[in-house]
């Protein structure tokens, strides 16, 4: 279980300097993201996590003079309430009666507060609603530096990794063959250039990797795009000859720090010759200052548009990885079983641990994609849950477990989830399974025509959980990398709104990850990365097109846990078709005659 961190010392400070003449503001926003807005950032960049003592990937704190509140989604609302401290006031967001962060700005404050912002952090978009709303109380956005690294005992210091090329072989295409045709698309869209502030799609333009960011194979850049030329921005410890000599002659490699100082000195030319740049809307308030508001165009980044849509070769690569991964986790799931049967005490960081391993083994290993959640019982309730020693639970071949987990290769990136029993699953654990199985089922077979979101697919998945009054509190599906971040937009499948605007289309891979949680009892996901692809169906009404989706991941779905008295007759069919792959597909990379191989034949058998 987690457990809550003081924080009495640290609010305390951040508020005297809150009141001090050279910022006086009334309160301070501390969002998740750092300077390029990424989900997950490096341990420097955890100022939310170190003001609160809350460490869930999403989320924003606000400290006033008066009051602290932390904002974030249903995956967290556990986690959050396990992890802070008596200062901190939890807003679950999405709950009727709770206010936006937003919202609670304007209206718990008092009018003409001053709310510190430190626009590294803040993307532009958000910061010029916000100020609007806040205008209408008399209130305002006030730009500072960030005070949270000001009270920050002994920050560490930003990673500087090692840059790693790729080579077509798994990426398909060359970085300057991705550059230009984003310059095709910046001359469509009639503007001088485009600034690229998002690690993932840096490292997905120009073909590299690193690790500055736990998990997440990216490096701390940016990059200015225009018809002309071409900069990239990194930290000089980063740039090895191999990396120079991978981007030649056509891209200009420039100190980090200097991305502003440009900015700054492209501005009088852009105003004189009425040009544009095309920032990203996830781009920060600081690029946008730099440039001169009046010389921007906000829009959604062509980068990230064109990232989520693989290539040949990326989608055989997340075929052939995902045969590696799932063998690793047959293997980790034979060994698991026969330890607990054994009578050894394992609890859930050993076994995160001993997956790693497993999945070490693989061809083309680089690393995890996330940190596994290994959680038994009631832990498994905590959607994101992380075990760490000594507060790591053992894991009990009585109770639920549940795995989410995932491994960075050279070629893919994987993320499954399964949820297995030990021994013998109660008639409730059974039927809460079946219905998020059911679930997971219908998405994957489902068949749509061109222009179909994943926001209108979402109610696939949650149907049969409606049946029986059931739901969860997340999305229940998200792009994948190729060897990137395992959270990947623009599209995605859920409840939120922004997945209308972006359609499915074949080349894009998808997470399938229904689930359901009991607070203080067990958690349920069953979870697969799936392709999305082009279908033959009987017609084609409106020639549209129709589409529909190839699952990657090959794991079996444990049989015990399954109420067949609530399967149809085709639901039972896709289980033994999906487990007659997995034999074929896996086997081969399972050894002969090993525990991973029994298991497989054992969980993979016809019902």
């Amino acid at each position: 279980m987690s457990t809550a961190t003081n924080t009495t010392a640290r609010v305390q400070k951040l508020r005297a300097l809150m009141q001090s003449p050279e910022y006086n503001v009334t309160a301070f926003v501390v969002p998740s993201e750092d300077a390029h807005q990424s989900e997950y950032v490096a341990e420097c960049d955890e100022r939310r996590g170190y003001i609160s003592g809350f460490t869930g990937s999403a989320g924003l704190a606000i400290v006033s003079l008066e009051s602290a509140a932390l904002f974030t989604d249903g995956r967290y609302f556990l986690q959050a309430s396990q992890q802070l401290d008596s200062n901190w006031t939890l807003m679950k967001s999405g709950l009727p009666e709770v206010p936006t962060w937003q919202e609670y700005l304007v209206k718990n404050l008092p009018a003409g507060s001053r709310i510190g912002i430190d626009p590294l952090v803040f993307t532009a978009t958000d910061a010029k609603k916000l100020d609007t709303d806040l205008a209408k109380v008399g209130s305002s956005l006030v730009p500072t530096a960030n005070l949270i690294d000001l009270i920050w005992e002994d920050r560490p210091a930003r990673p500087t990794s090692k840059l790693m090329t790729l080579s077509t072989k798994t990426t398909g295409r060359t970085h300057m063959e991705k550059i230009q045709q984003l310059r095709k698309d910046l001359e469509k869209k009639g503007v001088a250039g485009f600034v690229v502030s998002g690690l993932d799609e840096i490292a997905w333009l120009f073909n590299m990797r690193g690790s500055d960011v736990h998990c997440n194979p990216v490096f701390f850049s940016y990059a200015i795009v225009t018809a002309d030329y071409c900069n990239l921005y990194l930290q000089e410890k980063s740039v090895s000859s191999e990396a120079r000599e991978h981007l030649g002659a056509e891209v200009a490699i420039k100190p980090y720090e200097s991305v502003f100082d440009d900015l700054r000195a492209m501005s009088s030319s852009l105003k004189s010759n009425n040009q544009k740049m095309l920032l990203g809307t996830r781009t920060n308030l600081a690029m946008a200052v730099a440039l001169g508001k009046e010389n921007t165009v906000e829009a959604r980044s062509p980068v990230t548009d064109a990232k989520a849509i693989k290539n040949e070769t990326e989608l055989e690569g997340m075929r052939q990885c995902h045969l590696r991964d799932s063998a690793a986790l047959i293997n980790y799931f034979a060994w698991l079983e026969e330890q607990l049967a054994n009578g050894v005490d394992l609890d859930e960081a050993d076994g995160a641990e001993r997956l790693q391993q497993f999945r070490a083994e693989q061809a083309g290993f680089v690393g995890l994609s996330f940190d596994t959640i290994s959680s038994t019982g009631p832990n498994g309730a905590i959607i994101h849950y992380k075990p760490e020693k000594p507060t790591a639970a053992r894991i009990n071949a009585d109770l639920v477990y549940l795995c989410d987990s995932g491994g960075q290769y050279i070629d893919g990136t994987t993320d499954v989830t399964r949820t297995l029993h030990f021994k013998t699953p109660n008639a409730h654990e059974k039927r809460c399974f079946t219905r998020v199985l059911q679930g997971h089922i219908a998405v994957d077979t489902a068949v749509f025509p061109d222009g179909t979101s994943g926001y209108l697919l979402d109610i696939l998945a949650r149907r049969a959980l409606w049946s029986d009054g059931l739901d969860y509190r997340h999305g229940t599906g998200h792009g994948v990398g190729s060897f990137l971040n395992v959270h990947e937009g623009p599209h995605g499948c859920g409840t939120r709104i922004a997945y209308n605007d972006i359609p499915l289309v074949p080349g894009m891979t998808l997470t399938n990850e229904p689930g359901y949680y009991e607070d203080g009892k067990f958690g349920i996901r069953i979870e697969n990365v799936m392709l999305v692809r082009k279908v033959e169906a009987l017609h084609n009404f409106g020639s549209r097109g129709y589409y529909g989706f190839e699952h990657v991941t090959l794991v079996p779905i444990q049989l015990k846990m399954i109420e067949r008295s609530l399967m149809t007759h085709l639901e039972i069919e896709w289980i033994n078709a999906y487990h007659a792959k997995c034999l074929e597909k896996v086997t081969p990379f399972l050894a002969k005659d090993s525990p991973g191989l029994k298991w497989l034949q054992r969980e993979a058998a016809s019902i």
